[in-house]
């Protein structure tokens, strides 16, 4: 019982802060884009593209294994193996970290000039190079705190780190002068090695504290548990070969998109304007709800485990049904009010007529992509992780091809069919294979009745949106947003059980 309570604390602890975390995220994108403007939000999405594959390499699966081995000595009793568990996981990261940090900086020159095709990427990815041995470690602690069951002190770090890393950031960019985009990148990629180096000494007082507290100390006069390097790899190395290949992947789509653009007539701003207004305004705006889907992910995984371990078939089916419909009723929600108020939305969050257009374009499909975060989370539960990876690399290795193939010749236009394509193929390819293994089903007539109730809630959002004068207001635009979830709820009640 005790167990099952911090479960549902925990889990309660990471789904509150990410949404506060996004939501803080949120904001500062939107100073972003007012400081540093479109063409300066595509020239740091370029540059994070490159840092999101030196972060997969410096991680390298650390967080997973160490959660995983300290879980397993606690679970023997062994306090000793524990802390050898973590002091090995710790080097591991470390060495990761480092080999991460120098290939970016020995490549940062040739892939700034020959792949990005813009020198003002360079300095950045100098900085974030520095940052990747503190990442390596950073992993590691956190994936501790999770094990020990002791989530609270990671969310506490990482929510500080976030706050920290945005005063540096602004501090900087207030500073330096808003036209050069290459110190304003520059100095956001900066204020994130600050933000990192007080994460790394934040985690590391708070693992001295804990450490004494719990007793999770290495004891010299007993010897090491044996095989602990073996298991360690065992469990790191697969996962870190697979997240390889799919941020390798999703690094070269990225890179790829600006080129591709290029080639399609857009001079170098336009198309580094564009690449900005969709991956680092439109998306993030349309995702951002998906922080209760990623919970439902997160908490279907141990309830379809257990009934699997007692085979319940029955009752398999019925939770997967249950997790499934609950998304689909939520997406298609969240769906029909970005439709109805994209446009207001993209007004009163960054002045851009061309955000809120495609924040409307990516709404169609929202209960693509969040039934598929549901769909995954229910394959993981039911023992399918390496089919779940599978269909993710494909997935990035497909949108690589179509944007090679397809932007130079279509430009932006492309770029979002590409995206809409991939995230249907994706969810097309999870929904047969959960189908395959638990036989879930949703009735149509339900699904029809829940699409229609959405779009009527959705033109109701958009009649008081345009009686109350939304653009430019996210008060009102809440107050539509509020008035259409409020009919969708009485369309529901009594009908669905919720």
């Amino acid at each position: 019982m005790l167990q099952d309570r911090t479960l549902a604390f925990n889990t309660a602890l990471l789904t509150a802060s990410g949404l506060v975390m996004r939501f803080v995220g949120m904001i500062w994108q939107v100073w972003l884009v007012s400081r540093i403007g479109e063409a300066g939000i595509g020239l740091f999405q370029l540059v994070m593209s490159v840092n999101a594959l030196a972060v997969t390499v410096a991680m390298s699966g650390s967080r997973y294994a160490v959660t995983r081995l300290v879980s397993e000595e606690r679970g023997l009793e062994r306090p000793n193996g524990a802390a050898q568990a973590l002091g090995e996981t710790m080097l591991y990261g470390l060495f990761f970290g480092l080999a991460a940090g120098l290939i970016l900086m020995l490549t940062a020159e040739p892939l700034g000039f020959l792949w990005l095709e813009d020198a003002r990427t360079v300095r950045p990815l100098f900085v974030l190079a520095l940052t990747m041995p503190l990442t390596g470690l950073d992993s590691v602690m956190h994936g501790y705190f999770t094990a020990v069951g002791r989530v609270w002190k990671s969310v506490t770090v990482s929510v500080c780190q976030q706050l920290l890393t945005i005063a540096v950031t602004a501090c900087v960019l207030l500073v330096g002068p808003a036209a050069d985009l290459e110190f304003a990148v520059a100095g956001i990629t900066a204020g994130a090695l600050i933000g990192e180096a007080f994460g790394l000494m934040a985690l590391g007082a708070a693992y001295a504290i804990d450490r004494r507290k719990h007793g999770i100390v290495r004891d010299k006069s007993l010897p090491p548990v044996p095989g602990m390097t073996r298991r360690l790899l065992t469990i790191a190395l697969p996962l870190a070969a697979a997240s390889y290949a799919r941020s390798g992947l999703s690094t070269l789509q990225h890179l790829l998109v600006p080129r591709g653009l290029r080639s399609s007539g857009l001079t170098a701003e336009r198309a580094l304007a564009g690449y900005g207004v969709i991956q680092g305004m439109a998306l993030p705006v349309v995702l951002f709800p998906s922080c209760l889907m990623m919970a439902v992910a997160e908490l279907i995984v141990p309830k379809l485990t257990e009934r699997q371990m007692r085979g319940q078939t029955d009752s398999i089916r019925q939770v997967t049904e249950d997790a499934l419909w609950k998304s689909l009723l939520f997406s298609a929600i969240t769906a029909s009010l970005f439709l109805s108020l994209g446009d207001s939305l993209g007004l009163a969050l960054y002045d851009s007529p061309q955000a809120g257009r495609y924040i409307r374009i990516f709404a169609c499909i929202v209960p693509v992509m969040y039934m598929d975060m549901a769909a995954d989370g229910c394959l993981k539960g039911l023992g399918e992780m390496m089919f779940c990876m599978a269909v993710n690399i494909a997935d990035v290795g497909l949108s690589a091809l179509l944007v090679w193939l397809l932007l130079p010749r279509w430009g932006l236009g492309a770029y979002i069919f590409v995206i809409c394509f991939t995230e249907i193929f994706n969810f097309a390819l999870s929904l047969w294979r959960l189908w395959k293994v638990s036989g879930v089903r949703l009735p149509l007539q339900r699904v029809l009745y829940a699409a229609l109730a959405a779009i009527i809630s959705g033109a109701l959002a958009r009649f008081v949106a345009t009686f109350t004068g939304a653009d430019g207001s996210l008060w009102a635009l809440a107050l539509s947003a509020t008035a259409g979830l409020g009919l969708y709820a009485l369309a529901l009640r009594g009908r669905f059980d919720l």
